[in-house]
């Protein structure tokens, strides 16, 4: 069951990444860049947290470890590809700013495991922009299939995770994803209402 975890995780992230790629390049969703960016921070972080609080490897959080390939690439893909509006604005500037005091609390802390649950908080900032961008504009600018497969990678990567930090990570993403899911739903829901007046939420 664990082997099965194991590879199930990164088989769903290689494919959660050449879906989300394909779709930002076709132009079909409007990632937002400072969202995957403080991804791209918090997961290369939590990982090295997470290595220093305990005696385990990389593979013992694999979910952590290949969501940093994934967040790393995606960004990649976002700065080049991305339209004008997934550049950082002044929200996503506030947000960096206290990412950047978590970091440095880490840095002269050396508090490994408070350090971790503070990079949670990061990712959990880190949909903030996302969030505000579908407020502002009123519409679903993510992908459902995508964050679907990320809310199912996180779920069976529980089979395979050591570590209390390893499920504080996991059951982060969990609430976080699920949270923007709803969100998704309730814009789309509210668009296709729009779209069609006699039709039932």
């Amino acid at each position: 069951m664990e082997k099965l975890s194991f590879y199930t995780v990164i088989l769903i992230n290689i494919i959660i990444g050449v879906r989300y790629t394909t779709l930002t390049i076709q132009k079909r969703i409007n990632p937002s860049l400072a969202m995957w960016v403080f991804f791209t921070i918090a997961v290369t972080g939590s990982l090295f947290s997470y290595l220093f609080e305990g005696n385990f490897t990389p593979w013992d959080n694999i979910l952590n470890t290949t969501d940093i390939v994934l967040c790393s690439s995606i960004t990649l893909v976002i700065l080049i590809f991305g339209d004008h509006s997934s550049r950082f604005n002044k929200f996503d500037l506030y947000c960096l700013i206290a990412v950047v005091f978590i970091l440095l609390f880490w840095l002269f802390s050396k508090a490994h495991f408070a350090t971790h649950l503070s990079l949670q908080f990061i990712q959990a900032i880190a949909y903030l922009p996302v969030f505000q961008r579908m407020m502002k504009n009123k519409r679903n600018t993510e992908s459902f299939a995508t964050w679907i497969l990320l809310l199912t990678v996180t779920l069976v990567s529980l089979g395979s995770s050591k570590g209390t930090l390893a499920f504080v990570y996991a059951g982060r993403a969990i609430a976080c994803i699920s949270a923007l899911l709803i969100l998704m739903i309730y814009f789309d829901r509210k668009n296709r209402k729009m779209k069609n007046p006699g039709d039932p939420l």
